[in-house]
């Protein structure tokens, strides 16, 4: 018993390394590789550029295939997780804190995530940027076509179920069956989502290492996926599409 039990927790953190391999692991490993080229350019951070949704091509039509391409094949991770954890009785989902109930009440509370964590998040982004701590990021890189901003939405919602389901409700889950405690796991949960981010700079480390903190601690005590789900839709969708409106009103 002893055996298959050593066996067992094995197998556990070979299916993280492999779900992690596929997806946020494999950005968070070339996240730190950049930053160090970043850190180690001639260039000073502060005047070096990133964009998140660029474009894939000059011809429209290609664009549109490899965007659309890009999006559905990086949700294959969320998919890998949820044929993992899926429950044959209702709620399928239900050890990842998706069960369908209270979802009014939820979308509610994501959208309160939203003012706790967005705004702060973009004044920490903005006193970066004058402390030479973040690179500037365009979150909306991709031509105007008219189906920009539907392009833009899938983007946004691609980073929201790729992070929460994966960082919250799969990593949560299986940490836990290995034994961890919640502080733990929230630490642990909190420094990957941050080294995913050090493309941005070391701001968007600290920035995402505080989101990750919050939302994790959240998540410890509500085990509910859904509001994490909407808070960060909205919080990339507000980036991606309104970014393009105002920037040329920033200096």
């Amino acid at each position: 018993m002893e055996r298959e039990a050593v066996a067992g927790r094995a197998r556990t953190w070979w299916e993280i390394a492999i779900v992690l391999a596929l997806g946020l692991g494999e950005s968070a490993v070339y996240a730190i590789v950049q930053i160090v080229y970043r850190l180690t350019d001639a260039t000073p951070l502060a005047d070096q550029s990133t964009t998140l949704n660029p474009s894939r091509s000059d011809r429209e039509v290609f664009d549109l295939i490899y965007q659309v391409l890009g999006i559905g094949f990086s949700i294959v991770p969320v998919l890998l997780v949820c044929f993992l954890v899926w429950q044959h009785r209702r709620p399928h989902l239900g050890s990842l804190g998706l069960d369908g109930a209270r979802v009014g009440r939820e979308i509610g509370q994501g959208i309160l995530l939203v003012l706790a964590i967005g705004i702060p998040g973009l004044a920490l982004y903005v006193g970066g940027r004058m402390l030479g701590l973040f690179v500037a990021v365009d979150p909306g890189g991709i031509d105007a076509h008219w189906w920009t901003v539907p392009i833009l939405l899938l983007s946004a919602a691609r980073a929201s179920i790729t992070e929460e389901f994966v960082v919250l409700g799969y990593l949560f889950l299986r940490l836990r069956q290995l034994g961890w405690g919640s502080w733990p796991i929230i630490i642990a949960t909190s420094v990957l989502r941050a080294s995913y981010h050090l493309y941005q700079g070391p701001g968007a480390f600290i920035g995402n290492l505080a989101m990750g903190l919050v939302f994790g601690w959240l998540f410890a005590r509500t085990g509910r996926l859904l509001p994490f789900l909407v808070a960060h839709f909205i919080i990339d969708a507000v980036a991606f599409v309104g970014y393009p409106l105002v920037a040329p009103l920033l200096p």
